[in-house]
C-alpha cells in the first residue's frame, strides 16, 4: 500500500526565500523611520546612566508665570492668576501667528524677537528683582510641608511626579486632536503639503494662527508648572538653554518627542554623575552630530535595501 505523503505544492526553498524577503521588509521599515537614531542613542544614554549610577531612576517660559505672580500679587485669587496668565500667553502666540502669515516672516524670527520683546519687558517690569515665594508653591526651607499642600497646588508642580502627569495628559490630548479631529487634519495637511492643503480648500493661515495659540498656551502652562515647583523666579534667567535645548530636540527628532526626550536622558544623566554644567554643552554638540550622522547613514542604508 502507497504511502500518504502529499508532496508540496512549492518548492523547498519558497519557505526560506519567504522568510529572507520578511526579514528584508522588516529591515526597510525599520530603518525607513526617522526616529530610530535619535531612540537608539537616548536608549544607549539611558542604559549607561542607569548603569553608572542607580539614583538616576530616582530623580524627580519665564513670561508667562510673571504674569501670574503680578496677577496674584495684586489681590487675585490665584487659579485666576494662572488662567489670565495663559490667556496672555495664548494671546502673544496669536499675535506671532498673524505677523508670521500677515507679513510673511519666518516663524523662527517672529518667535525670537517677541522673544527678547517680552524678556525685557519682565527686565523692566521685575526691577530685575527675584520674585518669591510664587502663588502655590512650597517654599524651599519648609521641605516638610509638601505633604500638606492642596491639590492644587500638589498637580501644579509640587507632586515630584506632576510634570510627568502634565506630559501625558497633553500629549493624549494632542494626539486625539491631531488623529481624530477635524482641525487635526488640517494641522497635518498644511504641516505635511501647504500648497496642497490650500488647494484642497483648508483655510492653512487661520490653522497657522491657531498652531501658534495652542504652542503658546503650552508654553505659558510649562512655565506657570516649573514656577511652582521651584518656588521663585529668577529674571535674570533669560531661559537662553530652553531655546538651544528646543533647537537641539527639532533638529534631532523633528516633530516627534524623540528628540527632547534624549536632551532629557542626556541633561538629568549627566547632572546626575556630576558633570559640570558648563561641560554638559560640549555633549550636546557631541550627540547632536551623533544623531545626525547615524541618520544619514541609516538614510543610505534604507536607499540601498529599496535598491536591492
Amino acid at each position: 500500500m502507497a504511502s500518504a505523503v502529499i508532496s508540496p505544492t512549492e518548492p523547498q526553498g519558497s519557505v526560506g526565500q519567504s522568510s529572507l524577503g520578511l526579514r528584508r521588509y522588516l529591515w526597510r521599515l525599520f530603518v525607513a523611520q526617522r526616529e530610530i537614531a535619535p531612540f537608539i542613542i537616548a536608549l544607549g544614554l539611558f542604559v549607561f546612566f542607569w548603569v553608572d549610577s542607580p539614583a538616576f531612576l530616582t530623580t524627580f517660559s519665564l513670561f508667562a508665570p510673571w504674569v501670574m505672580y503680578w496677577m496674584w500679587t495684586s489681590g487675585i485669587p490665584v487659579g485666576w492668576a494662572i488662567l489670565i496668565a495663559l490667556g496672555v500667553a495664548a494671546g502673544i502666540g496669536a499675535i506671532n501667528g498673524l505677523i508670521t502669515v500677515m507679513f510673511n516672516v519666518p516663524s523662527f524670527v517672529t518667535t525670537l524677537a517677541t522673544n527678547f520683546i517680552l524678556v525685557g519687558m519682565v527686565l523692566i517690569y521685575s526691577n530685575d528683582t527675584e520674585a518669591t515665594p510664587v502663588p502655590g508653591a512650597v517654599p524651599p526651607e519648609i521641605t516638610s510641608a509638601v505633604q500638606h499642600v492642596g491639590f492644587f497646588s500638589q498637580m501644579f508642580g509640587v507632586w515630584e511626579w506632576s510634570e510627568i502627569l502634565w506630559v501625558l495628559v497633553i500629549v493624549l490630548v494632542v494626539q486625539f486632536m491631531l488623529r481624530r479631529t477635524r482641525f487635526g487634519v488640517r494641522v497635518i495637511s498644511t504641516g505635511g503639503n501647504l500648497m496642497g492643503a490650500a488647494e484642497a480648500g483648508v483655510p492653512v493661515r487661520r490653522v497657522k494662527v491657531w498652531c501658534f495659540v495652542l504652542c503658546s498656551f503650552l508654553a505659558g502652562m510649562v512655565g506657570i508648572v516649573d514656577s511652582i515647583k521651584y518656588g521663585s523666579l529668577d529674571p535674570g534667567n533669560l531661559g537662553i538653554n530652553y531655546i538651544l535645548y528646543a533647537v537641539a530636540a527639532c533638529v534631532i527628532g523633528g516633530t516627534s518627542l524623540i528628540g527632547g526626550l534624549l536632551i532629557g536622558v542626556l541633561e538629568a544623566g549627566l547632572t546626575i554623575i556630576g558633570i559640570s554644567s558648563n561641560d554638559f554643552y560640549v555633549y550636546v554638540g557631541l550627540v547632536l552630530i551623533a544623531a545626525m550622522a547615524l541618520n544619514v547613514w541609516l538614510d543610505r542604508v534604507a536607499t540601498r535595501t529599496r535598491m536591492g
